[in-house]
C-alpha cells in the first residue's frame, strides 16, 4: 500500500511480497497453512511535473545559494529545511531562482515553496504563463 506524503510525488510503498511455497498440513481435526515469502523488487518511482533540466538548475540554485558542497546531494523531493534553510535562506533561493530563469515569482506563490520540486514546478507554471 502506498501513503501519500506530499501533494504531487513524494509517494513511499512497503515491499511486495510475494508467496513462493505454500504448504498444508494437518494435527487432529485442524488444517494449518504454511507459507513462505520473498520480497519483490518496488515498482514504484518518484516523478516531477517538471522537466528534469529545470530541477536541475533549480538544484543547481540551491546548492549555490546554500553554500553546499560539491557531494551534498540535492534532488527534487528534497526539502530547503533538511539542507539547513531558514526564512531567510528561502528567500534568497527566490530571489536566485527570478535572476536564474528571468522570471518574476508573486510572493504569496513563493511563501509557499518547500522543496526542490515545489520550486520547479512553480517555475514550469511561470515560464508557461509568461510563454
Amino acid at each position: 500500500m502506498a501513503s501519500m506524503a506530499t501533494a504531487s510525488t513524494s509517494l513511499q510503498a512497503r515491499p511486495r511480497q510475494m508467496a513462493t511455497a505454500v504448504r498444508c498440513f494437518s494435527q487432529g481435526s485442524r488444517n494449518n497453512l504454511s507459507f513462505t515469502l520473498r520480497q519483490l523488487p518496488t515498482r514504484l518511482s518518484v516523478s516531477c511535473a517538471a522537466k528534469p533540466e529545470t530541477v536541475d538548475k533549480v538544484c543547481e540554485v540551491v546548492k549555490k545559494q546554500l553554500s553546499l558542497k560539491a557531494g551534498d546531494e540535492v534532488t527534487a523531493a528534497t526539502k530547503f529545511a533538511a539542507l539547513g534553510a531558514d526564512s531567510l535562506d528561502t528567500v534568497e533561493i527566490v530571489m536566485g531562482l527570478e535572476e536564474a530563469f528571468d522570471i518574476e515569482m508573486a510572493e504569496d506563490k513563493a511563501q509557499n515553496i518547500a522543496t526542490v520540486e515545489e520550486a520547479a514546478e512553480l517555475i514550469e507554471e511561470i515560464l508557461k504563463e509568461k510563454a
